[in-house]
């Protein structure tokens, strides 16, 4: 049963919504039959849904896997996009919303996304992952931005997240090839962990989850903000600064700081309040 919300979540068709521990959402990309790619209708529903999720105050954290165990997302539909050259449908946007692919791939928003790869994540699929804030994956799941074999480039916002995440020549070989990576070499980069098998990596994401959704709701907004800082900034010094200045009087005013400070005085579990920030 669905918790109880202060906002009910938006319509989806692209993904189906499941909340399987306190706190914590579970999204899974729904398209089994084309390798869970995207249609357009799905960045804008996605987008919407994690606006709900970030506003919505019994969410602290959420997991993205895709359905099956072929492909967590074959990225972009191409058929649609094939279609659209001939025939604009003009009830769909045909731009990516703000947020990017599912709107996840140039999402900031507040609160943790952790991806569980469970098959292939090409093109789009790639670049969730590369945005979201941890990432396990299946023993089987392979990675790579082939846009290049079909005449496109990574636009979703992949191309400057994997400069970051591998570095300039790596980041190179994998855009300007297509080449895919398989789980084990990304890993040895420090990108994901390898869960023990395909079946059990969707629940070593929901166990991190809540892991997370047990801490401070206040100290994990913020200390994701500093992470995404100091990763979207040239300067570290100048990203630390930006996260006191946003965010440390608002943490050391919340109701949560009392709360766990009081518990760690008292030798007790802290019982953490909807995030107000």
């Amino acid at each position: 049963m669905a918790p109880d919300f202060k906002t009910p979540p938006p319509p989806t068709s692209v993904v189906t919504i499941e909340f399987p521990e306190k706190h914590v959402l579970l999204v899974t990309i729904n398209r089994e039959r084309a390798m869970n790619a995207i249609p357009m209708a799905g960045h804008w529903e996605g987008e919407a849904l994690w606006r709900w999720f970030d506003n919505e105050p019994s969410l602290r954290v959420a997991v993205v896997t895709g359905k099956g165990q072929k492909s967590f997302s074959a990225g972009a539909d191409l058929i649609e996009q094939n279609d659209r050259k001939k025939s604009a449908n003009a009830k769909v946007p045909q731009h990516m919303p703000p947020g990017g692919f599912l709107g996840l791939s140039r999402r900031r928003g507040l609160k943790p996304v952790i991806a569980a790869v469970n098959g292939f994540a090409l093109g789009g699929g790639f670049e969730i992952a590369l945005n979201c804030d941890l990432v396990l994956a299946s023993p089987t799941a392979k990675f790579g931005l082939t846009e290049v074999k079909r005449g496109l480039y990574a636009a979703a916002g992949g191309l400057p997240r994997v400069v970051k995440t591998f570095g300039m020549q790596l980041a190179a070989e994998i855009a300007l090839t297509g080449r895919m990576l398989t789980a084990q070499e990304l890993q040895q980069y420090g990108f994901l962990r390898v869960s023990e098998s395909q079946e059990s990596v969707v629940g070593d994401g929901l166990k991190l989850a809540k892991e997370i959704a047990s801490q401070s709701p206040d100290a994990v907004i913020v200390s994701r903000a500093g992470l995404r800082d100091a990763w979207e900034n040239a300067s570290v010094e100048r990203s630390a600064q930006l996260t006191e200045e946003r965010w440390s009087q608002k943490l050391f005013e919340g109701e949560n700081f009392r709360i766990g400070v009081e518990a760690f005085a008292n030798k007790k579990q802290p019982a953490w309040v909807p995030s107000k920030l």
